[in-house]
């Protein structure tokens, strides 16, 4: 959050517009304008991280904004908006209202004081904000979700894409929309990744913060719920399972905690290849050239993230050029990305960008300004 509020404080006054070439006796300017009162619905898996990447840029951009946080993590931008006020904000120019999405969330897309709106969250509910917001022509920015794809061909430096493709699936107990969920592997070098990939499922261990685990728990009971539900088709549809961590034994009953799953073979096609489970469940898929794994990558309704593991440079590009996907990472993997890069997807997955300067551009309006001046 400090990064992100650090990152745009220093962007505030880089913001600048143009001087367009024009008839003669003519100068054309451009510029850049708030929009106003800009809403914010923030999601419960990176609370602050997404509110310092969409507020901040907001603010930096003169706009003033209304937040809405999720009911499953609303205390933390609370107290950051308490922070913000003893430090010196002035007042008005970030509220907090917590509530139901139904409720508040729908209200502030409807609301006609509202100029913009940024949303982050499922594709279902992002379908009604844009509906609602449509009905007043308000812009809206969307980030809805991924199916990241780990696209690792036979050329790949396993030693430093096996990190990467653990801790992309591991990351936040899976909740992150630009989790690496699948994982597709060129056929000669499926097998052998799949068992070194095996020996580090069984070893990863879900428990408490204070046991220091490779991964936390799931957010609620019906995201538990939702994860062992694509589990239990998973068996019923005959996938294999490589290999799976534990919950460690001195977590408190009833805990929200899922161990990580790698599966094998998954069908394409299947719901575990295209669906979001949000949970640490890996499904691998092999593929046989070039094109096949272009065709897997981009063969679901997401756009959000992609990796690509391969050490000939022209195959880097090529790929990085074919695949839909708002960010690709080559021979890395940043789920997202530092502040400074531009985050957003395509298809199923949204539009529009939040993180670096690009966000300065969504979160304001163009003006164009003709004098004639002879």
């Amino acid at each position: 959050l400090v990064r992100y509020f650090e990152f745009y404080a220093g962007a505030a006054d880089k913001l600048h517009g143009d001087t367009i070439p024009y008839l003669d006796g003519y100068s054309v300017l451009t510029w850049r304008e708030p929009h106003g009162v800009t809403g914010h619905v923030i999601p419960w898996n990176y609370p602050m991280q997404i509110f310092g990447r969409s507020v901040g840029g907001a603010l930096a951009a003169g706009n003033v904004c209304v937040v809405k946080p999720s009911e499953d993590a609303c205390l933390s931008l609370i107290r950051v908006a308490e922070l913000a006020a003893e430090a010196g904000l002035p007042a008005g120019a970030i509220n907090i209202v917590t509530g139901y999405g139904h409720e508040v969330g729908d209200a502030l897309a409807r609301h006609p004081g509202i100029d913009h709106i940024s949303f982050t969250g499922s594709p279902r509910v992002g379908t009604l904000i844009q509906q609602a917001a449509a009905e007043r022509h308000c812009p809206v920015t969307l980030e809805l979700g991924g199916k990241g794809p780990q696209i690792v061909f036979d050329d790949a430096d396993i030693d430093a894409a096996l990190p990467f493709l653990v801790s992309a699936i591991v990351q936040n107990s899976g909740q992150t929309c630009s989790a690496g969920s699948r994982l597709l592997v060129q056929r000669g070098l499926y097998e052998p990744l799949l068992a070194r990939l095996g020996e580090v499922f069984r070893a990863l261990r879900a428990g408490p913060p204070a046991l220091d685990p490779d991964l936390g728990p799931l957010i609620r009971q019906t995201q538990l719920e939702r994860v062992r539900g694509f589990l239990d088709q998973a068996r019923a549809d005959g996938i294999a399972t490589v290999a799976a961590g534990h919950v460690m034994d001195e977590v408190a009953a009833g805990g929200y905690y899922a161990a990580p799953v790698l599966l094998r073979d998954v069908p394409p096609g299947h719901r575990l290849a295209q669906e979001e489970v949000f949970g640490p469940v890996l499904a691998a898929m092999p593929f046989d050239d070039e094109d096949h794994a272009v065709a897997l990558a981009n063969g679901t309704a997401f756009g959000l993230v992609a990796g690509v593991w391969t050490r000939d440079g022209a195959r880097q590009f090529r790929m990085a050029r074919r695949v839909k996907a708002g960010q690709v990472f080559v021979n890395n993997y940043g789920a997202g990305g530092g502040v400074e890069l531009p985050f957003g997807g395509v298809k199923s997955s949204g539009y529009g960008r939040e993180k670096g300067f690009e966000a300065l551009l969504g979160f304001t309006t163009l003006k164009t300004v003709a004098f004639r001046h002879g």
